[in-house]
């Protein structure tokens, strides 16, 4: 994984909150089944809190590094990682430690450390003992990068000791890999049964730099030695090369740089994805890939150009708007409120991020949260809830206008009937009167 040049250190963060446990994957609700949406955090960069925990799945921590007897040096900023597993665990993300990087290419450590049985051993405890001592979900090998040869022969046998590891304690292994050429054949096909999944780090070639068809060509090339689609899974870059600009500072330079692919920043030519790339590119790896993976999250914008968002929202086939009912009303949650439990109402139209509802596959969702039943009875209120993909989400637009939730055979209805604000939306009998019919505008 390519560190980036203008990566600042010493970054002061609130003291870290306790290890809970991983509640319902929100993110996963939304993508493809099996689709995995990545991101990278640097210890050197980026705020914990500012994480959109609601568009990842996975989020993995760099770097640790490994000395050559197999021990690991400090893990850098601790208090971030520990932040970072209780945030992202409040929000359904799970969180790997990579281990690695591009380290100015020194990669001796992992060269010794391979080569020797008593280090590999060491190195896998090391590795246990420090998800056990922070609440990890897995690990990422970003070893850049094993040659082919006896090299290649000992990156097998540390991964393959490492997937029993890990699997046998229902962790994680992936690992990061290069894009394609010569050196990939350090990473010899028996490694992708160890795996859960490979990223692969499809930047940092082509020309321009991380195109589309050279990018999807290196992902073909991992399936085409054997690697398995679902276990493939396409990184992307959230930087220019050749000087390593953030996807931030571009859109700070230019807001039009968000739809662009290159752009000329004094006077030098920096080239990098935009948001149509890596739409399509999101759109591509959907029916081809495992998922999309990205290099990393702090230089990303946080707005209506978040090249994250713009993964979420192609990913899920999310599609935003207003949904109106009965009296010309609007589906509302009450106060804007993004706590679980807000009651979901009718109220008059007026624009608001609270009227705003998204559809992904078979859910509703607004202010991040899911339209969620509290009951399969008669009379059971609605409210938004955090997604988990329980049938008491899903609702299914029917010929006639009514949304019916499969899980009690009831329809989506106002109150009442009635058309007053703060009208009160639950599950009734089916019968597609006027205050259960509902347009998705």
């Amino acid at each position: 994984m390519r560190i980036s040049r203008l990566a600042t250190a010493g970054l002061a963060l609130a003291a870290a909150a306790a290890t809970m446990t991983i509640t319902a994957p929100a993110a996963q609700a939304a993508y493809p089944p099996g689709f995995k949406s990545v991101g990278y955090l640097p210890s050197w960069s980026g705020n914990v809190s500012a994480i959109q925990y609601g568009k990842l799945t996975h989020i993995n921590y760099a770097f640790a590094l490994p000395n050559s007897n197999g021990t690991l040096q400090a893990i850098p900023d601790p208090g971030k990682l520990q932040q970072l597993v209780s945030l992202g665990h409040q929000n359904g993300v799970k969180v790997s430690l990579a281990i690695g990087g591009w380290n100015d290419g020194n990669d001796s450590a992992f060269e010794q450390l391979a080569g020797n049985a008593n280090a590999r051993t060491t190195f896998v405890n090391s590795v246990v003992g420090t998800i056990n001592q922070y609440s990890l979900d897995g690990v990422d090998i970003d070893w850049e990068y094993p040659d082919p040869g006896q090299s290649g022969n000992n990156f097998t046998a540390l991964m393959q000791q490492l997937s029993s590891a890990m699997h046998s304690r229902g962790k994680l292994l992936t690992a990061a890999v290069v894009s394609e050429g010569g050196t990939a054949e350090g990473v010899q096909p028996a490694v992708f049964g160890a795996v859960d999944w490979l990223n692969i780090m499809a930047y940092d070639g082509g020309s321009p730099h991380a195109n589309y068809d050279w990018s999807i060509g290196s992902v073909n090339f991992w399936k085409g030695r054997g690697l398995p689609a679902s276990k493939a899974v396409l990184g992307v870059p959230f930087y220019s090369r050749p000087t390593y600009l953030t996807y931030a500072q571009l859109v700070q330079i230019d807001p039009a740089n968000a739809n662009r692919d290159c752009t000329t920043v004094n006077g030098q030519q920096q080239c990098y994805n935009g948001l149509p790339t890596i739409r399509r590119k999101t759109q591509w790896a959907v029916g081809n890939a495992g998922g999309i993976m990205n290099w990393e999250l702090s230089q990303d914008t946080s707005g209506s150009t978040s090249l994250l968002s713009a993964i979420f929202e192609t990913a899920s086939g999310s599609t935003g708007g207003t949904i109106t009912g009965y009296g010309g009303k609007c589906v509302d949650v009450a106060g804007a409120n993004s706590a679980n439990g807000t009651a979901v109402q009718l109220w008059t139209c007026n624009g608001t991020n609270a009227q705003q509802w998204s559809r992904n596959g078979t859910t509703l969702r607004a202010l991040g949260k899911c339209l969620d039943a509290t009951g399969t009875a008669n009379g059971a209120v609605t409210q938004i809830w955090d997604c988990t993909g329980a049938p008491n989400q899903q609702w299914q637009a029917q010929a006639d206008g009514t949304l019916r939730n499969p899980a009690s055979g009831r329809c989506l209805d106002a109150t009442g009937p009635s058309s007053a604000d703060g009208t009160r939306l639950q599950l009734w009998d089916c019968y597609a009167g006027a205050n259960q019919r509902w347009s998705f505008t």
